[in-house]
């Protein structure tokens, strides 16, 4: 299965309802989400490894979902 085309964006999110216990990061490519997710006990190492992909985080908007931490690209 080929990889989706697009602008991957990865989304972090504080303990949503299907992960209660972890934080999350799930993939987006452009508007659409993927399967593809990191779960987490510790906000820090989400961070620290989407920094050393070189990926930027761009803190969440005020209209997101209360859930949603942040985005990186």
């Amino acid at each position: 299965m080929s990889e989706p085309e697009g602008l991957t964006i990865w989304t972090i999110y504080d303990h949503p309802s299907d992960y209660p216990d972890t934080w999350v990061a799930r993939r987006w490519v452009n508007d659409k989400p993927t399967g593809e997710l990191m779960v987490s006990a510790d906000l820090d190492a989400l961070r620290r490894h989407f920094a050393r992909l070189g990926l930027v985080r761009l803190d969440r908007n005020p209209a997101d979902d209360p859930v949603i931490v942040e985005t990186w690209l």
